[in-house]
């Protein structure tokens, strides 16, 4: 095992120091302390180990750990007892958010903590364990030359659903079609900001930038639009591989280009499109970028470079949620200021409401701010 080229995670079994590869795609250091776990331990024991920072290297029945992993959630989901007097002030819409968080972070460290066994061939070698090799070489990649490995049982389910939706797709009305989106790469689920490109009005254009394009699905809706050629970007190889099969299996190779670049590409169009992440927070894990910009890197490498990208009489359309405003984590001014600074004026914006079952979910502790979002397509021209 070449220890050097990825972390390692160590623990003692049978009277032995033993170690594996460790996978996270979520970016955690392996836990640093081991214990092996079985059907005997209880779920009460097993979440103060938890708690601790204890983690549980399986060695049960599959399906076992996967009812034990529904109780350590059930656990770490109660609600603390409220004090008798609480005169306490409720939280900004800023300060929810980051408890919010906060809660997220913890449950997810907590639940993390149970850990199984991956054979080089990314084979489970537990009782009644699932055959998961197929997704687990679409998140992590050919087992050639792979090693035995150990990877979070929360994680490893998060590659079945991965699988299943890469496997089956997500049908996007105004493709008529599916979008069969990759581990890792953000899901078109929420369709409001597609169908704001469906309808917006478009005069016809011979060229097109789509900039961070993800799984495709907005070029591949200028495409069936009628625009002639669309160059689109991103950096992550995942994004990359996804965005041309989806392009592929639409049969829209000849409209569509796919290239690697930070941003833009080279040269102006006469429209630009850009879908960034909607929130100015810093991403917990690599996995949540595509909902997480920190200090709204990607809006504002946009904004900034758009004027530089686009034709004299060309628009630039920015698809972006007013959640961020709605949390206390950007201002509208902030925003339009942006646009001035770049050389830009607003030409038109289209908006819509969030159709997402959270919009109208009570219970979510940013109910507020989900309750008033908005989606704009903001057109952008150079001023």
């Amino acid at each position: 095992m070449n220890s050097g080229t990825y972390p390692v995670i160590t623990w003692n079994e049978d009277g032995e120091a033993r170690a594996a590869r460790w996978r996270s795609e979520s970016g955690n250091p392996p836990p640093r302390r081991v214990l092996i776990g079985d059907d005997q331990i209880s779920a009460d024991a097993a979440y103060r180990l938890a708690r601790e920072g204890t983690a549980l290297l399986w060695r049960g029945d599959f399906q076992n750990a996967r009812q034990l992993l529904q109780a350590l959630a059930r656990r770490v989901e109660r609600k603390p007892r409220k004090a008798k007097a609480d005169n306490a002030l409720a939280p900004s819409p800023s300060e929810a958010f980051h408890l919010h968080r906060q809660a997220q972070a913890q449950r997810a460290r907590t639940l993390a903590m149970l850990l199984l066994p991956l054979d080089a061939d990314y084979g489970i070698p537990l009782r009644r364990a699932p055959d998961l090799r197929q997704a687990c070489a679409e998140a992590y990649g050919p087992t050639e030359g792979s090693d035995p490995s150990v990877v979070s049982l929360r994680e490893l389910l998060g590659l079945i659903g991965a699988h299943e939706w890469r496997k089956k797709g997500v049908e996007v009305p105004a493709l008529g079609a599916r979008i069969h989106p990759h581990y890792g790469v953000f899901a078109p689920i929420r369709g409001e900001y597609v169908d704001l490109v469906a309808a917006a009005r478009l005069s016809p254009v011979t060229l097109a930038f789509d900039i961070g394009t993800g799984t495709g699905v907005l070029a591949a809706v200028l495409a069936r639009r009628g625009t002639a050629h669309i160059v689109a970007t991103d950096q992550d190889p995942r994004a990359l591989a996804c965005a041309r099969e989806n392009i592929a299996r639409l049969g829209l190779a000849e409209q569509v280009e796919v290239i690697q670049a930070d941003l833009f590409p080279a040269g102006r169009a006469p429209l630009v499109v850009c879908n960034p992440p909607w929130l100015p927070a810093r991403p917990s894990s690599p996995l949540e970028y595509a909902v997480y910009d920190p200090d709204s890197r990607m809006l504002r490498g946009f904004i900034d470079g758009l004027a530089a990208h686009l034709t004299a009489d060309g628009e630039g359309w920015l698809l972006l949620s007013d959640l961020a405003e709605h949390l206390g984590l950007r201002s509208r001014a902030e925003l339009l200021a942006a646009f001035d600074a770049a050389g830009l004026k607003v030409v038109g914006r289209d908006d819509v409401r969030p159709r997402h079952p959270r919009a109208a979910d009570t219970s979510d502790p940013l109910h507020a701010a989900r309750a008033a979002e908005v989606t704009s397509l903001w057109r952008l021209a150079i001023r």
